[in-house]
């Protein structure tokens, strides 16, 4: 009888740790990107939400792995990092396919983001690149946009693409395909967002028209909420990458108020369908950090202007901005400077 009456204190203590959590990520709405959800809803449901959501991340996480072939880690590297004890980059990638377009390994990113992670001061610096982007490839040894780096590739080229671009190591990456943003704002029972302007946009199945919405506050579901963050009619990459920013502050916030174990475990499995990683699930855990204290976040813009070569529209990136990005990311990662550098 005493045995069971310590399990069940034990039980209400660890709810009530839960509950904490949960009110106090009420009060942080610290805006992240939809690339960092991922990782942090596994690291944190398997570190402080019990033994049923460890499991489920457990397996999730492992189904999800995918490593990078021959590469064990960056060659920028010369020891395998840890990311418990070091400074680490993540390459989050928003792949433009579907169960109708089944592009498979010949899909493109539509979105990329850059996260470094300093452990010491436990802060992260997010990069939004273009997915029109003119870089070198290495894959294919040419310039080309960015967004098609993975078509020739996969994943691996992708990272090399990036790591070429701004000198600094990429150690992990995280792909994820567009179901995932619809599954996951769907698991939180839709999101409350202000819509720009009217729209009218194509849905995941590719189905001309069948998103229309007005502009102004309302309750998007996934569909909805899919077509706001890919539209770029009446703008431009950089304001979408803004509007996608507002969306995952929106979905941040819904997560934080849903108090629900169960809604949790359905956001794993949104997460856990559509992603693949070279991040191992121990590894994962050790952002946790990161997602239960106070972090300070900042997001880079590169700068760029329009360019048309041959017919072809690319994004051309001003070559001060991509310099000062990667001394500021390679400062973060605390890496030797390149202008401190000699023969």
């Amino acid at each position: 009888m005493f045995e069971y009456t310590n399990k069940r204190r034990n039980r209400m203590a660890q709810y009530r740790r839960f509950q904490k959590r949960v009110n106090k990520r009420k009060r942080k709405r610290r805006l992240f990107t939809f690339f960092l959800l991922p990782i942090l809803i596994l690291g944190l449901s398997a570190t402080a939400y019990g033994s049923y959501l460890f499991v489920k991340a457990k397996t999730v996480a492992s189904d999800s792995y995918e490593g990078l072939g021959d590469r064990d880690n960056s060659p920028m590297r010369d020891r395998k990092i840890d990311p418990k004890k070091d400074d680490i980059s993540i390459l989050f990638m928003g792949v433009d396919d579907s169960e109708t377009r089944k592009f498979g390994k010949s899909a493109r990113t539509d979105a990329l983001i850059l996260a470094t992670f300093n452990e010491t001061n436990k802060t992260v610096k997010l990069v939004s690149i273009p997915r029109d982007s003119r870089v070198y490839i290495p894959e294919v040894n040419k310039k080309d946009k960015i967004t098609h780096a993975h078509a020739y590739g996969g994943p691996k080229a992708t990272v090399e693409t990036v790591e070429q671009l701004f000198n600094v190591p990429v150690d992990y990456y995280v792909k994820v395909n567009f179901k995932a943003f619809t599954d996951i704002v769907d698991s939180l029972g839709g999101i409350d967002f202000d819509v720009p302007y009217a729209m009218s946009e194509k849905d995941s199945k590719d189905r001309h028209n069948a998103i229309v919405l007005k502009p102004g506050n309302q309750h998007l579901n996934g569909e909805e909420a899919l077509a706001v963050a890919r539209t770029r009619k009446q703008d431009n990459d950089i304001e979408r990458g803004k509007r996608q920013q507002q969306l995952i502050e929106a979905m941040i916030k819904k997560a934080a108020s849903i108090g629900s174990l169960n809604k949790y475990g359905n956001l794993i499995e949104a997460v856990g369908d559509n992603m693949k990683t070279n991040l191992m699930f121990g590894e994962m855990l050790s952002f946790y950090d990161y997602a239960s204290k106070k972090v300070d976040i900042e997001t880079i813009n590169l700068d760029g202007s329009d360019e048309k070569i041959n017919g072809v529209y690319y994004f051309k990136l001003d070559n001060d901005s991509v310099e000062k990005v990667s001394e500021k990311l390679r400062k973060h990662l605390g890496i030797e400077s390149t202008s401190d550098t000699t023969e």
